[in-house]
């Protein structure tokens, strides 16, 4: 569980299984994979079998074989992406029948692509079951020229689209999935302080 004194700032609890849930959708992640296993280690037998996998990332056919083993879902699919898994949630979610669950776990580039994907289909993020796992690396917007940059780990970071200089602030937006990046240097330019490695 994450904690900040800014509201926006994402939570997520962890993965619990709604055991109600007619079906269950899950994107996921290497790391996030083993959150999944928890999940069906607190669940009854059917459970498992109730359940679609995502996991978006690339796998070697070993260990594609050593995890679909593991977890034995209903259904699991490997995607080489973030955006591939998105897509194929974004299939599921436009036939989606009542009573299914989704769940997402993993980088937070990852919750909150799930998370911005289910809000078309007037799912709230409340509802989404999140659990971190993996490295902490952000997707960051520059405020000033609107340009996403993907997977950022130090602070401050440089604008890849405009090149200013960013503080990357834990104000979130889950319209966009990204947190916020905001000139360091406007008042005094070149006055930027050390980078720091804060989200490895």
């Amino acid at each position: 569980m994450t904690i900040s004194t800014i509201k926006s700032r994402p939570i997520y609890p962890g993965l619990s299984p709604d055991l109600n849930a007619r079906s269950n959708f899950i994107v996921c992640d290497k790391s996030g994979a083993a959150a999944v296993a928890e999940l069906f280690a607190r669940a009854d037998s059917q459970f498992a079998k109730r359940s679609t996998i995502i996991i978006a990332d690339p796998v070697s056919d070993a260990d594609a074989k050593t995890l679909a083993s593991e977890l034995s879902p209903g259904t699991i699919e490997f995607l080489p992406s973030l955006a591939e898994g998105i897509a194929r949630l974004h299939d599921t979610l436009q036939s989606a029948p009542m009573g299914l669950r989704l769940y997402a776990a993993g980088t937070e580039p990852l919750i909150g692509s799930v998370v911005q994907a289910a809000a078309n289909y007037g799912i709230d993020h409340l509802s989404i079951r999140t659990e971190h796992r993996g490295s902490l690396q952000r997707r960051v917007q520059c405020v000033h020229c609107k340009g996403f940059i993907e997977n950022v780990t130090t602070n401050p970071v440089t604008c890849t689209h405009c090149g200013l200089t960013l503080m990357v602030r834990d104000h979130y937006s889950r319209r966009l999935a990204a947190f916020q990046g905001v000139c360091i240097d406007a008042e005094v330019p070149g006055d930027v302080p050390p980078t720091e490695a804060l989200y490895q």
